[in-house]
């Protein structure tokens, strides 16, 4: 157990490199996607990172996840460094932080029912019974707002926002402190966006998760998040609380992406927000 002080996600001085094709066999180019960055998350915070594709910031939200592991830096989980991780760090990991994708038609299995995608993770980490297991995935159909009817549909016979809630649902499956959103509307119709946002702001307040939402869209940005960090050539130029960056924002590249990104809700769906 950890104290309400402790960070769920820290990352100090993270550096992210590639290489590329360009350059020799033996000299290959070196592409630093993340350049010291260093955030922390907390419980009940909603951290928005915001810039443009290309910017470092769905490898650094890989880094935090632990699918990327950095080139240089530390990482922790809940006061424990996880920087070098082994087998037994990974499946905490797991139990730690969950992904819910762009893409729900991609992240989820075609073949298999939403009531075996859900449980799924509860068999992986041999959480429960098999009884306590269906009792639970009773538990996050419902949380996410679907019909329990829903769990004996394969994902191609829901709608994309349908889909997009049964991905939010395995998210939740093993009680994770922390939620990573990589882009979660961007796939969606106009029409069902801002009820995707309102539903992660929803369960983020009642189960007390912290939750990093990434998006190029700074104004998505703005409505589900407590703090914003901005992301430029894999640096962080800006963050700080949500009000105060989009009010009176700092650096140029802030004042660029304020002014030129449109907002991907539609103005009618503003209000709900």
């Amino acid at each position: 157990m950890t104290s309400e002080g402790t960070p769920i996600i820290e990352l100090k001085d993270v550096h992210v490199a590639f290489n590329s094709r360009t350059g020799s066999l033996f000299k290959p180019t070196k592409v630093h996607a993340v350049r010291g960055v260093n955030m922390s998350i907390m419980r009940g915070q909603t951290l928005g990172i915001v810039g443009e594709s290309g910017c470092g910031k769905s490898t650094t939200a890989n880094v935090m996840c632990g699918l990327q592991a950095p080139t240089a830096g530390r990482v922790y989980f809940n006061g424990e460094e996880v920087t070098k991780r082994t087998a037994e760090a990974r499946r905490r990991i797991g139990r730690v932080v969950s992904v819910v994708f762009q893409d729900p038609a991609t992240a989820l299995n075609p073949r298999m029912t939403v009531e075996d995608q859900l449980a799924d993770p509860l068999r992986v980490h041999r959480i429960g019974t098999e009884a306590t297991r269906r009792d639970r995935v009773g538990e996050l159909i419902s949380m996410v707002g679907l019909p329990s009817s829903a769990l004996d549909a394969l994902p191609g016979q829901l709608s994309g926002g349908q889909r997009q809630r049964v991905a939010i649902a395995r998210a939740l499956a093993l009680g994770p402190d922390a939620i990573i959103a990589d882009e979660p509307t961007s796939a969606l119709d106009v029409s069902v966006r801002a009820q995707v946002l309102n539903l992660l702001t929803d369960l983020k307040r009642e189960l007390n998760l912290a939750m990093v939402f990434i998006s190029h869209d700074i104004q998505t940005v703005r409505y589900v998040s407590d703090r914003i960090a901005v992301m430029n050539k894999g640096v962080v130029v800006e963050e700080g609380p949500a009000a105060r960056l989009l009010e009176d924002p700092q650096d140029p590249y802030t004042r660029t992406l304020l002014g030129a990104a449109p907002s991907l809700l539609h103005p009618t769906l503003e209000g709900e927000l």
